[in-house]
């Protein structure tokens, strides 16, 4: 049956077809059983798990995860949720549209990264690893002959060699500020030679628990609810522990060796990133996100080019996780009530109930993951991100705030605010006074904002 023969409105370009119909649409009674099955209980005829014994150092016993709802599958699942987080939405789509066969397989031939992470102690401490499967870049290795049988088992971590091209960066190397070396820094256009990763969640839900200090049944019923009852089998099926949750994943980018970051003896400068699309992307400068990231790429250049290595972990946490469209909110209300360093975490508070709802407990998976044990130069001022990595055992020598140049004027209001909060800094601690003279540019100002006059770079008397 062709699925592809649209009949709809064309654009004004003639090329692109609005709101298609299909004339042929698929059948859904073809592809999936006659009644849709909302949820499964442990004990329904036919259900036999697959062997999953997270923590275990041999992936042959350990186990795949099987997350599919495919008829090969359903019965010998251990994991819930979907591959592809948020992303399996689309694929409903595509399959929905007739774009793509409900039962297509991917071809993962020459798929395999191009570097080796080679397997850490960690990887079988079923308290160290609970957010994602240390397998899951190396699954078409270990578990060839199950997929070759017809099992959709996909990897979760993609790995891959890249050159970038950051303006910041070109910059840099253009005046002379960083050199150019032909192995990080390639050519006097400021190309730069990564190696670079992509991360799903993979949840052992006992482990996150544990982590969380949490009661199982209790963060299954919350998932379960505030997901909006999207995964039943979260209360039906105790007895499966893993879950791929719908939420975005994480990207990591490596600077020089990637064998050094597991070395003591061999200096790693490290930025842990929290998706800002506005700063980050659009360069909005009511944060210091982009420039903060930039700094940070910066320094782990600079870092490798010295024989040492650079990481940049950045996770898909907008808005402190609390979403784009929370954040936007929480913006209007700060311009409309007066932007102030005081009222900064009110007006967050106000809309979103909470302060910050990133939870940095599960972060340290992907450092335990790279068998990172020890970080010398951390260009982070988040006390959450610090102790989450200390108390996961990993040292930190040096931690380095963004230098006074690079905060733009507007977002010294975010800055003095967290400062206030506790966050590092090397400066004053601003008192409640110095926060209500701390203010944000209004809409409509064409002139930099109060906040412009930064406070001078000097020692803490915290």
């Amino acid at each position: 049956m062709d699925y592809h023969n649209y009949s709809g409105q064309s654009d004004s370009d003639g090329d692109t077809v609005v709101s298609p119909i299909l004339d042929n649409q698929p059948n859904h009674l073809k592809i999936y059983a006659n009644m849709p099955i909302l949820t499964t209980y442990p004990h329904d005829k036919g259900n036999m798990p697959s062997k999953m014994s997270w923590g275990e150092a041999d992936p042959s016993i350990r186990g795949s995860i099987i997350v599919g709802r495919d008829a090969a599958s359903m019965n010998i699942r251990n994991a819930m949720g979907a591959y592809g987080g948020p992303y399996s939405i689309y694929r409903g789509l595509a399959v929905a549209m007739g774009d793509l066969a409900h039962d297509h397989k991917p071809n993962f031939e020459n798929t395999q990264p191009p570097i080796e992470i080679e397997q850490r102690p960690q990887w079988s401490d079923p308290s160290k690893i609970v957010s994602l499967d240390p397998f899951g870049h190396v699954t078409n290795k270990y578990f060839k002959k199950e997929i070759d049988a017809g099992l959709d088992i996909r990897p979760t971590i993609a790995i891959t060699r890249a050159h970038m091209l950051v303006p910041e960066i070109q910059e840099e190397v253009r005046e002379g500020r960083i050199c150019i070396d032909g192995k990080i820094v390639m050519n006097g256009t400021g190309e730069l030679n990564v190696h670079k990763g992509a991360i799903d969640p993979v949840w052992y839900l006992p482990g996150v628990a544990e982590r969380l200090k949490v009661d199982e049944g209790f963060l299954r019923r919350s998932l379960f609810e505030n997901s909006g009852g999207m995964y039943p089998e979260l209360i039906t099926r105790p007895d499966i522990k893993v879950f791929l949750p719908p939420i975005g994943g994480t990207s990591i980018y490596i600077f020089g060796d990637h064998k050094h970051l597991s070395d003591p003896n061999v200096r790693l400068t490290v930025r842990v990133h929290d998706e800002c699309n506005g700063s980050d992307v659009f360069c909005s400068d009511i944060c210091t996100c982009r420039p903060y990231l930039i700094f940070g790429i910066k320094e782990a250049i600079k870092e490798a080019q010295n024989g040492g290595v650079g990481l940049i972990v950045y996770f898909r946490k907008e808005g402190r996780a609390l979403g784009e469209v929370t954040k936007y909110l929480v913006y209007n209300a700060r311009k409309r009530e007066g932007d102030s360093a005081a009222k900064y975490f009110t007006r967050t508070e106000n809309v979103a109930g909470v302060k910050d709802m990133r939870f940095q407990a599960l972060m340290p998976d992907i450092f335990h993951w790279l068998g990172v044990t020890k970080i010398d130069r951390f260009t982070s001022m988040s006390n959450m991100k610090h102790d989450a990595l200390v108390e996961a055992g990993i040292k930190i020598l040096e931690r380095v705030p963004i230098p006074d140049e690079l905060i733009p004027p507007d977002s010294m209001v975010e800055m003095e605010a967290k400062i206030a909060a506790g966050y590092f800094t090397t400066r004053t601690i601003p008192h409640e006074e110095d926060l209500c003279r701390t203010i944000g540019r209004d809409w409509d100002d064409v002139q930099p904002s109060q906040s412009a006059n930064k406070p001078p770079h000097r020692p803490s008397k915290a």
